[in-house]
């Protein structure tokens, strides 16, 4: 497939937005390198060894064939043979040192940057994945740094190499003859030329590529993650369809960033050929007329080959310096990336929570005019227990959000024993907050391990009874390897009721004083949500909670129950209290008894041991 000037438009065309600094992002990459001294040193002493050996191998080859082979001077030749192998010996051992020196340089910068990237992920802000496509991310962290090992590793030292041999060589042809070295450099403004234009295009092109490859990955995450749902919902076709559009996107990139990149080697071979010819004419007609050997032509000749291969090595890795170059932009862009929620300016450590929450006139908007709450008060006092329901989108896991200050409030105040939850550091006060949620996350490693999450001093003995007090014991007791089983990717070799009991196990090993359950009993069966119900008991005893739940049963007992619609809290009160006011609270109740009562009739007949059972 040719691609020809309507490739190169294309390629021009492929990024609307202007590609990044290059000299800035070079510039971040020299300063990763820059700690490494000592490594650093000895590579660039290795790259002047190989590149003073390179300059002097065809000055050695010209004064043998003038002084020696001409002659007719066999010891002579011999005896320069000896000096040109030492002189191989030494670009060797030049070429091995830099390649050792840089490999090791390499992988300390790539350990440190995949250090920052992790730890800048961990820092993020919770807004910023709400924007943010996992699979993009992970694209980042995955593709995107594995290609930047790749040139840090190997391309680096053939790139920086390649740039010192050149310079050596060129000294070299000026001191040896100076008009022949003209004649031979007299291509390399049209090198410059070419290649400046070349690089402008390719890294457009190479960062539209890396960018797709992030579509194509976040497409890729969500279709295996999801590939449960989409059978369920016969959309697979529709996923492959999309997903086919998304490669196609991505291979056109791709051959956008090969076209340009492809252009570039046969461009510095056709100035080679025209320097080669250059030097084999002129110098030819200086030879012939005397003024120069016969010697310094073919050495001259030689220093062409030298001068121009670093020129097509540079070539070979275009596509990966200008891959790797677009790579680190998007690297050094999830770096740069504010972290929206910070501690303030001489924040202190949160005191030892009592346990009293006011929330005081809060507003909160995700998205600048579209508010999520809207004059939110309420106080709970220490040892009660909150319960928030509502339907869906009425802002209950909002409010839990704000309290763990995982956002900060548009305005009003929330407080935990007087104190303004934005005036303390974030892990100060998270750590005394327990948060359980409805799709709870379990890690690699064993069930101890999950366990202890929270709480990484705690022994085993107090994992077996948090484990006990939530009634988890039995079934992993039951398992291969009892709690040092080794659980799948997200726990995914257990039951979602079991992934529960772990996570409330988890929670009552951490010991907060404030505890946050957002739905926790609502993907768990009834005879577990029993079990469970008995553990809450002594979980909740003692501690501020806050209980979302949309199964009431599990909320009669709660102190104070919130009632909220469309960012406001249109009910208070306790259970019964709520149910005799005849308000939302009792429709919502009414709702679900009728619910659980036709579910039960439904699936026993008229008995009446399951009538007296839903009654309770």
């Amino acid at each position: 497939m040719g691609f020809g000037r309507e490739g190169f438009e294309r390629a021009a065309n492929l990024d609307n937005e202007s590609a990044g600094d290059v000299g800035e992002t070079l510039r971040r990459l020299v300063g990763y390198l820059l700690p490494h001294r000592y490594a650093l040193s000895m590579s660039m002493v290795s790259m002047v060894l190989s590149a003073v050996a390179l300059a002097v191998s065809p000055f050695i080859v010209a004064y043998t064939i003038d002084n020696y082979i001409l002659t007719g001077d066999v010891n002579g030749l011999i005896r320069m043979l000896l000096v040109l192998l030492g002189a191989f010996a030494m670009q060797y051992l030049g070429f091995r040192g830099q390649f050792y020196y840089v490999g090791i340089m390499g992988q300390e910068v790539m350990a440190r940057i995949r250090s920052e990237i992790f730890v800048k992920v961990q820092k993020l802000s919770l807004s910023y994945f709400d924007k943010h496509d996992a699979g993009d991310l992970m694209s980042r962290l995955v593709n995107d740094v594995d290609v930047l090992n790749q040139f840090l590793s190997q391309g680096f030292v053939q790139f920086i190499g390649g740039i010192v041999r050149m310079i050596f060589v060129a000294v070299a042809m000026f001191l040896v003859d100076w008009r022949l070295a003209l004649a031979t450099l007299i291509v390399v403004p049209m090198m410059i030329l070419v290649s400046t234009y070349l690089s402008r295009l390719a890294r457009k092109a190479f960062r539209e590529s890396r960018e797709s490859l992030g579509d194509v990955s976040t497409e890729l995450e969500e279709g295996i993650s999801g590939v449960k749902v989409a059978q369920a919902f016969n959309r697979s076709e529709e996923n492959v369809r999309h997903f086919q559009e998304l490669n196609r996107r991505n291979r056109d990139a791709n051959v956008g960033a090969v076209g340009v990149s492809s252009a570039f080697m046969p461009a510095m071979e056709v100035l080679n050929a025209l320097a080669t010819t250059i030097v084999a004419g002129y110098g030819g007609y200086q030879a012939i007329s005397g003024a120069i050997s016969v010697g310094v032509v073919v050495g001259f000749l030689e220093y062409v080959r030298r001068f121009f291969f670093p020129v097509q090595q540079i070539a070979q890795l275009w596509v990966l310096v200008q891959s790797s170059l677009a790579g680190a932009e998007r690297i050094f862009h999830l770096l740069d990336e504010e972290v929206s929620l910070t501690d303030a300016p001489g924040a202190q450590p949160m005191p030892e929570i009592q346990g009293r929450i006011v929330f005081d006139n809060v507003e909160f908007e995700y998205d600048k005019g579209e508010p999520i709450l809207r004059g939110i008060s309420l106080t709970a006092e220490p040892g009660q227990t909150v319960a928030v329901v509502g339907p869906t989108g009425a802002g209950k896991t909002t409010v839990i959000n704000l309290l763990s200050r995982f956002y900060d409030v548009t305005a009003g105040r929330v407080l935990i024993d007087g104190i303004d939850v934005r005036d303390v550091t974030q892990d100060s006060l998270r750590r005394q907050i327990g948060v359980v949620l409805q799709d709870n996350f379990l890690f690699s490693g064993t069930v101890a391990d999950n366990i202890r999450y929270g709480r990484l001093d705690a022994t085993d003995e107090e994992v077996e009874i948090a484990a006990r007090t939530v009634g988890a014991h039995g079934f992993i007791s039951g398992l291969a390897q009892g709690y040092q089983t080794e659980l799948g990717e997200r726990g995914g070799n257990l039951s979602q009721g079991q992934r529960q009991l772990i996570s409330f196990a988890r929670a009552i090993l951490a010991n907060p004083r404030v505890l946050v359950l957002d739905e926790a009993t609502a993907s768990v069966d009834t005879r577990t949500e029993l079990v469970i119900q008995e553990a809450l008991k002594k979980l909740l005893a003692g501690r501020t909670s806050f209980v979302i739940a949309h199964r009431l049963s599990t909320i009669r007992d709660a102190d104070q129950v919130l009632v909220m619609e469309q960012g406001k809290i249109v009910e208070r009160g306790t259970h019964d209290e709520l149910v005799a006011r005849g308000g939302a609270y009792a429709q919502l109740h009414a709702r679900q008894f009728r619910d659980v009562s036709t579910i039960a009739l439904n699936g026993s007949g008229v008995n009446g041991k399951v009538r007296e059972k839903v009654e309770e």
